[in-house]
């Protein structure tokens, strides 16, 4: 059964309160943004977006059990030639120099449909890239914490649109930059207008930002050796999207509410319950032959970077927007469970009303924006799908373009790690895939000309 009613207004909008039951036995609570001059119209299209969810459509059998649709179901994979194809564009990549080693796999909601390697793990070695191998995965740590924040407010331990400053000191007296000096680093402000919520957080429109990318906030990093969310805001909460270490805020809460550490949650909650073995904030040291060199792009050729410190235990602190370590294998079954509404075989680990918000676009009408270079070491402008793209509770999602056919379904989820690692979830093609290599800096030309060609070529080749 499903109830709603009309909560007070917020920058020119009603909010809606949508109270269902979950899988859970919980109840769900969640609030969708809806203009006043369409209230009935879009009431109902919010309703049917949630039916609807991610596009992965469900029936009820005689049992009361969600089964697939016939578009769900249908067998669908890659020939021997498809994947032919798919591990002759990574083999392409090497050789052309734009990365030196990266692997490469492909997913339904209830196989492994193709997985390859190409090049090499480390070049001075000559030791070859394996499927295995175990990555610094960095920013795709982001929806891990998301999926653990939505987990939290399933339990009720929390609701999207808290203050921040409910579970947080620091947070209660924001302020805005209004005026800047590059010179000085010195600034005016104002109180902002509003409270920064949880919700702003997931979405990266909390008003905090990223020194690496933000030339803002890089010179204030500089200038007082403090974080980034303890800086002033650069623009009031909801109103802009920045990407930033909002994630970073969300891992603090998580550990704040439950107790716990984030890899001691994230182990009990989402790692072992879908069987990812070889996911952690730290590589034992028997598995640490595995972990590939990473590169940096200098002068146009490839260089290795200086060996990093790979912590053999978890040691706090956890950073919620960063430090894991995964493979493409297991990060795969991270978006299977997305794929499959919540659930990967018996495990649980969302309700299907979740991974629907989860999916939505939570951020109305402000867009993803480019990102600026300001280390240019570690940052290319970034993301694709910027200028029109739109944002979930974790997830950039992207929106139609009739100049890109050849690539994911529009409303197709995915994120980033800043060593080149990505991963996307089409829900209108029941897929996802993730490819990982390990090179600086992020939206390296080699690196992004070898994500879409690959998908290029999963496209070309689902059958």
């Amino acid at each position: 059964m499903t109830r709603r009613r009309v909560l007070g207004t917020c920058l020119g909008t009603q909010r809606c309160e949508i109270v269902c039951a979950t899988p859970r036995a919980h109840l769900w609570v969640y609030t969708l943004p809806i203009m006043r001059l369409q209230e009935t119209a879009l009431i109902g299209t919010a309703l049917v977006a949630l039916a609807g969810g991610l596009g992965l459509t469900r029936l009820a059998d005689a049992n009361g059990q969600t089964v697939r649709d016939a578009e769900t179901t249908k067998v669908r994979e890659f020939s021997d030639a498809g994947k032919a194809a798919l591990s002759g564009e990574l083999n392409r990549a090497v050789a052309r120099g734009d990365t030196p080693g990266v692997v490469g796999l492909v997913v339904g909601p209830d196989n492994v449909l193709y997985e390859g390697a190409a090049g090499k793990l480390d070049v001075a070695r000559n030791v070859a890239m394996r499927v295995n191998a175990i990555f610094a995965i960095a920013s795709m740590t982001k929806p891990v914490t998301s999926v653990a924040i939505m987990q939290l407010c399933e339990g009720g331990k929390l609701k999207l649109d808290d203050p921040v400053s409910k579970y947080l000191d620091g947070f209660d007296h924001l302020r805005v930059i209004t005026k800047f000096n590059e010179g000085d680093a010195t600034y005016e402000t104002r109180p902002a207008k509003q409270p920064m919520t949880i919700r702003h957080l997931l979405t990266h429109t909390s008003g905090i930002g990223y020194a690496f990318t933000n030339p803002i906030e890089e010179r204030l990093t500089e200038a007082t050796k403090k974080n980034e969310w303890e800086l002033p805001l650069l623009n009031d909460p909801g109103t802009e999207w920045h990407y930033s270490a909002s994630t970073r805020v969300l891992g603090m809460i998580v550990e704040k509410i439950t107790g716990m550490s984030l890899e001691d949650y994230d182990q009990q909650h989402i790692f072992k319950p879908l069987g990812m073995v070889d996911t952690s904030y730290a590589v034992p040291v028997a598995k640490q032959s595995r972990v590939p060199v990473q590169y940096n792009r200098v002068n146009g050729g490839l260089e290795a970077a200086k060996a990093a410190n790979i912590p053999a235990t978890p040691t706090a602190p956890f950073r919620g927007d960063g430090g894991l370590y995964s493979t493409v294998e297991d990060y795969s079954k991270f978006i299977r469970m997305m794929l499959n509404g919540g659930r990967l075989g018996a495990a649980r680990i969302l309700s299907e009303s979740s991974v629907k918000m989860m999916g939505e676009n939570n951020i109305g009408a402000v867009l993803v924006t480019l990102q600026p270079d300001a280390d240019k070491s570690r940052t290319k402008p970034f993301p694709l799908g910027a200028g029109h793209d739109k944002f979930g509770l974790g997830f950039q999602i992207a929106a139609a373009d009739p100049q890109d056919t050849k690539h994911r379904s529009p409303g197709s989820l995915s994120w980033a790690g800043i060593y080149n690692t990505e991963f996307w979830i089409d829900p209108v093609k029941h897929i996802g895939g993730v490819q990982m290599m390990q090179v600086l800096p992020f939206y390296d030309d080699g690196a992004i000309r070898t994500l879409r060609d690959f998908e290029e070529s999963v496209y070309q080749n689902f059958r």
